[in-house]
């Protein structure tokens, strides 16, 4: 697993990896093994900074990561999940400079130390590989200084890559080359972003396979179960390295009439356990070896160790010139003369050994007659052609039969439905179904009986949808159910059911006398509280009910129809009854009410006078600043004073 910063959230759903990991494998296998492996990039400059604080703490910030370094084994393999979950929870995140991280390092002493990490003999051994970023490859240690090939040896020392700053990373043919040597199949866990890098890498190397990881690698667990069912249901042939003397090619005969040639004819997909395939390989020498020596040729499937050795010896030099042997037992009990490895028959006899007649074969090319139109193969390759007719080869299974005037034909080819030939209700006659009566479909799966499709109204899916093998389709999207009876949104649901369910509960209501006689068609079951009611999801076509009672109480119930089209109603055994009011209580609260709006009215009635009187107080003021007075003597005022001056007065 890639552990530099941005993979930080993805480790903290990996720590609880192996418990669930180990609890999903059992499903698939009784003997399973899981191991923790983690790297970051080369502990050298441009891939990380190595200043001595950078060394210590790559991060930036107060967040605390461990040193870098290239390559550790943190967990050999172990069938303990709680284990592996202990010792990856112990990891830290750590950082490097660049985005490409040095992941091909990792690959290699996976692939390489097979005795230092555990890995098992004779098992299927699965790598996945799990980062968010893209990959160093050779040639780009020459960024660091780093010009040695990447040797392809173990170098842990103390679970540790020791030699990450002396050898360059692998290129992509020389991984190819060890995980094949190794049986190891990869899946490479990317997000999204990073898919169509891998997915080109994935073409590079057989036998890989490609899962999207999601932002914080919740999904991983799927991911490698998915990768590993794709993985198994796919059979890769790979050969070891021949002279240029010899040439080999393949042709596979896969399920369902599939064939391949070329590079397709070395694989067969979408193959199931106990599923049969055949592989028909052709070795041509196209001369002799330099020296004359015999050869080994190892094929063997891609992630397994099985593997079948095909020892050529060369005939460079032949004694043709020699006598052959006259009526050779080879040649058909002595149909003709046996010489330079073949028969030359006798007048009158032809075929590989001289089998056959010509009086009972209407053409010399036998194989022609053995041939279907347009077709080269022989007998379909499913048996052989003996005097222009084909010999069907028989299979393991008598049961199992190759038939046709040219074994074009077979009794187990056919659909499969619930694990069996033609769903056990009908024959498979050259590759195809032959149903019996009341059932149709490529594999006999759908029964004509509309009997389980009839509503209580007597209508098949109670006219609202079409059965289909035995099943209802509803077509009006409201209606559900077996029958297409139940609709949630519809009124009436919860009425037409409540009478009954107060009889059956409570022992009360409209129906009380004639519950028993009326309300049969459901099983009813109690339950404390509300909360205690099934909720969407725990029963089909579930309705949830609120009716009142004769007494004004509420009560509350679903109303679900199960499996075996039986209903079944839910009901809160107490029912919710208003109580009644409290005189004191409220009398006080009306009286106190009253007594509250009426100070609030006076106390806005205050207010009110207040600021009119201090509006009109300022403007009275504002008046009295600004009035100008003239000083002058009122015109009409008469003084109360009258002075008299005596004529005779000459004062003195």
């Amino acid at each position: 697993m890639d552990l530099s910063y941005s993979m930080k959230d993805d480790l903290e759903n990996v720590k609880s990896l192996g418990t669930s990991l180990m609890s999903k494998m059992k499903n698939i296998t009784s003997d399973f093994r899981i191991g923790f492996g983690s790297f970051v990039e080369k502990t050298v400059m441009p891939y990380i900074s190595t200043t001595p604080a950078k060394l210590r703490n790559p991060c930036t910030g107060d967040l605390n990561c461990t040193s870098p370094f290239s390559y550790r084994n943190v967990l050999n393999f172990t069938s303990n999940g709680s284990w592996f979950n202990t010792l990856v929870g112990e990891q830290q995140i750590s950082g490097n400079l660049d985005s490409p991280e040095g992941g091909f390092d990792a690959i290699m002493q996976v692939a390489v130390c097979g005795s230092k990490i555990g890995w098992r003999r004779n098992v299927t051994r699965l790598l996945v590989f799990s980062t968010d970023a893209g990959f160093h490859f050779a040639g780009d240690g020459k960024l660091g200084g780093i010009v040695l090939p990447n040797d392809g040896q173990c170098h842990l020392e103390n679970n540790m890559y020791t030699m990450s700053h002396y050898y360059d990373y692998p290129s992509i043919a020389h991984l190819v080359q060890k995980l094949s040597d190794n049986n190891i199949q990869i899946i490479f866990a990317v997000t999204e972003e990073f898919q169509p890098v891998y997915k080109e890498l994935k073409n590079l190397i057989p036998k890989s396979a490609v899962g999207m990881l999601s932002s914080n690698s919740s999904n991983v667990i799927q991911l490698i179960i998915d990768a590993y069912n794709s993985l198994s249901s796919e059979v890769i042939l790979e050969n070891n390295k021949l002279p240029k003397e010899i040439a080999i090619e393949y042709k596979s005969f896969c399920k369902n009439g599939v064939n391949g040639t070329g590079d397709e004819g070395r694989k067969c997909s979408n193959i199931s356990i106990g599923d049969e395939v055949r592989f028909e390989i052709k070795i041509t020498a196209n001369q002799c070896p330099e020296k004359g020596q015999n050869e080994t040729i190892k094929i063997k499937p891609l992630g397994f160790t099985e593997e079948v050795e095909i020892n050529l010896e060369f005939i460079c030099e032949c004694d043709c010139h020699n006598e052959g042997i006259e009526d050779s037992p080879l040649c058909h009990f002595g149909n003709g003369t046996f010489e330079c490895g073949a028969c030359r028959c006798k007048p009158g006899r032809i075929g590989k050994h001289c089998e056959c007649s010509m009086e009972e074969v209407n053409s010399e090319d036998m194989s022609g007659t053995c041939r279907q139109a347009n077709s080269s193969e022989i007998c379909s390759n499913n048996g052989e052609c003996i005097c222009g007719q084909c010999v069907c080869r028989k299979r393991e299974n008598p049961n199992e039969i190759y038939s046709g005037p040219y074994c074009q034909c077979d009794n187990f080819n056919c659909d499969r439905s619930d694990g069996l030939i033609c769903g056990g209700h009908g024959e498979c006659k050259c590759r195809e179904c032959e149903c019996w009566a009341n059932y149709s479909g490529s594999a006999c799966e759908c029964p004509l009986d509309t009997t389980p499709c009839e509503a209580a109204n007597g209508q098949i899916c109670n006219g609202r949808g079409i059965c289909d093998c035995g099943v209802c389709n509803c077509t009006d999207s409201k209606f559900q159910g077996p029958t297409c009876e139940l609709c949630q949104t519809c009124l009436g649901v919860c009425a037409e059911h409540k009478d009954c369910v107060q009889c059956k509960a409570f022992n009360k209501g409209e129906k009380k006398e004639r519950c028993e006689k009326e309300c049969s068609h459901f099983t009813l079951e109690l339950v404390d509280r509300r909360e205690k009611l099934p909720q969407p999801g725990q029963y089909d076509a579930l309705t949830h009910c609120k009716e009142k009672d004769i007494d004004d109480c509420w009560f509350y119930f679903t109303y679900s129809v199960v499996s075996n089209n039986k209903a079944i109603v839910h009901v809160v055994k107490t029912p919710e009854c208003p109580t009644g009011p409290d005189i004191i209580p409220i009398v006080a609260g009306v009286v106190a009410g009253i007594v509250l709006i009426g100070l609030a009215l006076l106390l806005i009635w205050k207010l009110l006078m207040i600021i009119h009187d201090r509006r009109e107080f300022a403007k009275f003021e504002k008046e009295k600043m600004n009035a100008k007075w003239d000083t002058g003597e009122n015109p009409i005022y008469k003084s109360a004073v009258t002075t008299v001056v005596n004529p005779k007065y000459e004062g003195k």
